[in-house]
């Protein structure tokens, strides 16, 4: 018997346990005189000066928007309480707007804590379960909820001016980074090597140097500087969409959500606006086949030819004989052609296209011909470019007039049809202003040191066929673009159709024709120059 008492006066002896829990808005916030450290340092102060036991700091660094259940320290909290039901804990806080600044989410924290036997307990605020004291703390509630609102306003309403005025306040994409702006904000710039990886990518794909998304997925896999996307362990093919169909890389801004037409960003792009667009029409052209990685290498002319019956590309595979060895074919595989699973030797194909290259080969005293008339033409690109840019300003004033008659048209309409038809225009007027200026500012005189990359297109020009053989896969493909404006037919029967030749390549057939008179070389100076001599 004088043992229980013992106990139960030990009990009643016993100090206070406490509870503290601190939060900020944001992790930047940590750091700052209302950081984590210094709230918690004055409510350990506030328990030692009353005498109660700390026994655990719950901390949180996030909003919640309002509502507790979102914020992961509080959340420990409550399971805390939970896990001790037989404790009675007071819950220590630095400031009431620290409690929940939101009356719904306040209320129920209160409801709450009371459930788990917990007594709040603030630094600057005594809590009082009287009617005053109830209105009084509603009040404070309420004003925290205001500024909470108000704040978030406030921050709504300078994302909106910034975007408005150029500048991206989302998150950054893969090649951008955010640095802080001398004038306060900040600002996207490269990330290097990463921008580099994926002008690259964007480049290649617009070029044709990658055929599919897919080979742009494995082009990016295959740069270990290249971020991965941790929780996939590689990156997705929805990530690749995402980047080629972003108007970012292209040095445009915009938002959906705020209604903010695309527009001129204040960050360096890394592609021209001219290659975004083209980028989006080669997305909807579905013409090419998709290549597979493990056999894509072994048949560069994949996705490529073209079957003569159906005009559909050739696939390949490997043949497998009884003996167990593998045999190389392209075959096509579209149903109801003459031609289906009529399969046709690699080695016959892909020889008959190297004589193809070879036939491309014009004779030295063509080849001085044809260099003397690119030389030729170089020179004249300084006349053409100042032309050009004259052209592309008038252009552009021509473009920023009927863009403003629309919107004075859209301004005065009262039609909603009329208004979303001018809408429309409106916005197919500032695409057109957006790649005639673009165009405007990448116009230029040629560099001096021009003529060194000519030379090696020249080069390139006087036998394709060595960079075909010894190139690698990558270089194949390029030489496929370089050389051909389209793909190339081919008949089973009677081998390759005649191809069609890109502008280089065309003038140098014209050339190497029975009429190889001074008139055929001069009218062919002229088509390569694009003016008069």
């Amino acid at each position: 018997m004088t043992a229980r008492i013992s106990s139960t006066s030990d009990i009643q002896n016993a100090p206070q346990k406490a509870i503290i829990y601190s939060r900020v808005s944001s992790k930047k916030q940590t750091s700052d005189g209302a950081g984590l450290e210094s709230q918690e340092h004055r409510c350990r102060e506030y328990a030692e000066e009353r005498g109660y036991e700390v026994e655990l700091a719950f901390t949180d660094d996030v909003s919640g928007g309002g509502d507790f259940m979102n914020r992961p320290g509080m959340v420990a909290l409550l399971s805390f309480l939970a896990a001790k039901p037989d404790t009675d804990f007071v819950v220590i806080f630095d400031d009431l707007k620290r409690f929940a600044r939101d009356i719904e989410f306040h209320k129920k924290l209160r409801r709450t804590l009371d459930a788990h036997g917990a007594r709040p307990e603030c630094l600057n605020f005594k809590f009082e379960d009287s009617p005053e004291g109830e209105f009084i703390e509603t009040i404070i509630a309420a004003q925290g909820e205001l500024e909470r609102k108000q704040l978030r306003r406030q921050v709504l309403q300078k994302m909106v001016a910034r975007v408005e005025q150029g500048y991206w306040v989302f998150h950054t994409l893969p090649g951008y980074k955010y640095v802080k702006a001398k004038g306060g904000g900040k600002v996207l710039v490269r990330d290097e090597p990463v921008a580099s990886i994926v002008q690259e990518a964007l480049e290649g794909f617009a070029s044709g140097r990658f055929i599919t998304q897919s080979e742009v997925q494995r082009f990016l896999l295959s740069r270990p500087e290249f971020p991965i996307q941790k929780s996939y362990g590689g990156i997705r093919l929805q990530k690749v969409t995402d980047m080629l169909t972003h108007p970012l890389y292209a040095g445009m801004v915009f938002s959906k959500k705020w209604n903010i037409s695309l527009r001129k960003g204040k960050h360096e792009a890394l592609i021209s606006y001219e290659m975004f667009e083209r980028i989006q029409k080669r997305l909807k052209n579905t013409g090419y086949a998709p290549r597979r990685s493990d056999i894509g290498k072994q048949f560069p002319l994949r996705g490529f030819v073209l079957c003569a019956d159906c005009n559909t590309p050739l696939t390949a595979s490997l043949a497998k004989s009884c003996t167990g060895r593998y045999y190389p074919y392209y075959l096509c595989q579209k149903k109801g052609c003459v031609s289906y699973g009529k399969s046709i030797r690699r080695d016959k194909l892909e020889g008959e296209f190297s004589d193809l290259l070879k036939g491309l080969r014009p004779s030295a005293p063509l080849y001085a011909i044809a260099r003397e008339m690119f030389m030729d033409a170089w020179t004249q690109r300084g006349a053409q470019a100042k032309a050009m840019q004259a052209s592309l300003t008038r252009t552009v004033a021509d473009l920023d007039a009927r863009l403003e008659e629309a919107m004075d048209q859209a301004a005065e309409t009262d039609s909603d049809f009329a208004l979303k038809a001018l809408e429309r225009k409106a916005g197919k007027l500032e695409r057109e202003r957006l790649i005639a200026r673009e165009r405007l500012d990448q116009t230029s005189t040629p560099k001096a040191g021009g003529q060194e990359n000519l030379e090696l297109a020249l080069t390139f020009l006087a036998n394709p066929l060595k960079l075909w053989e010894k190139g690698n896969h990558a270089m194949r493909r390029a030489v496929l673009k370089m050389v051909f404006a389209d793909r190339l037919q081919y008949c089973r029967k009677e081998g390759p159709r005649t191809p069609l030749l890109s502008l280089p390549f065309k003038a140098l057939g014209v050339l190497s024709g029975p009429e190889m008179q001074y008139g055929a070389v001069e009218k062919t100076r002229l088509s390569i120059s694009g003016g008069k001599h």
